[in-house]
């Protein structure tokens, strides 16, 4: 099953990215580094061309340590891509990500270093932005479709950033990716239902991080199916409607919940060995 969901700003956004690449000179790409892989937006793999680009795995303090350092040496091999591991709610990395932006900038006498913004929903934008101003000035929030349209910030170090809308691609054709970026919270809560995301999410957890699911939950995975485990999640904390039913809405809404705010520890959902065979 492909997921659809592409707001008429999204089409709009994208092609205003594409109109403003010739005088853009630096191209910033937040990543999710859980997935980095399905969170990149091939269109703007398209458009970009030969611009430098510099791939931020942000929200790396949620993920893999060692699948995050593999991908950043992946990223690194191209010739035209750089990337970081950040955590955009700290500001650790801002002197890393500012001298990387000038080293790649051609120097213009009197003129700001122009460096556009770009990522798909909520991979953390307007906080990677906020931080490299030192301030809060994109407005943040744990949903998709927060930013509507293009802004300049005026870094007053010599670069300026054009803020971009988080925008996806007309469809995604992959189902595994789709519920990926739908259990990271990239594509509203309307488009994939909850018990969907859950059970991936379960499942992938049996699959790579048992130890992580059996220490949050207190239990023995007896079962390697996400179905039944579900259900015994859903009894141990109490989701059950009258008649002691299981209330699947509710206990799927705890896990999507917990998986987008790391309480299940630090995870990757790609590594590059698996997603690089289909590049």
């Amino acid at each position: 099953m492909s997921i659809q969901w592409y707001p008429g700003h999204m089409h709009k956004a994208t092609k205003e990215i594409a109109r403003s690449l010739s005088s853009i000179d630096v191209i910033i790409e937040i990543l999710d580094a859980r997935a980095p892989h399905s969170s990149s937006n091939p269109v703007i793999d398209k458009i970009v061309k030969e611009k430098p680009v510099i791939k931020l795995l942000n929200k790396s303090d949620l993920s893999d340590p060692l699948d995050t350092k593999k991908w950043q040496q992946y990223y690194n091999k191209s010739e035209y891509q750089n990337s970081i591991a950040i955590n955009a709610m700290t500001s650790e990395s801002k002197n890393e990500i500012v001298n990387l932006i000038s080293q790649l900038s051609e120097r213009k006498e009197g003129k700001n270093t122009l460096t556009m913004v770009v990522g798909i929903p909520n991979v953390g934008k307007s906080s990677v932005i906020n931080m490299l101003a030192g301030k809060k000035i994109a407005k943040t929030g744990n949903e998709p479709a927060i930013t509507k349209g293009q802004q300049k910030i005026n870094l007053r170090n010599g670069i300026m950033l054009i803020d971009t809308p988080g925008i996806l691609w007309p469809k995604i054709e992959d189902p595994e990716s789709g519920l990926k970026l739908a259990a990271l919270g990239s594509i509203r809560n309307t488009a994939v239902g909850y018990d969907e995301i859950a059970t991936y999410i379960i499942k992938f957890l049996i699959q790579k991080y048992p130890d992580y699911l059996k220490a949050r939950y207190k239990i023995d995975l007896l079962s390697q199916d996400e179905h039944e485990v579900i259900e015994l999640l859903a009894k141990k904390r109490g989701c059950l409607s009258k008649g002691g039913k299981i209330d699947l809405t509710k206990i799927s809404e705890i896990i999507v919940d917990e998986l987008r705010t790391g309480i299940f520890g630090q995870i990757s959902f790609e590594n590059t060995e698996i997603v690089a065979s289909k590049i």
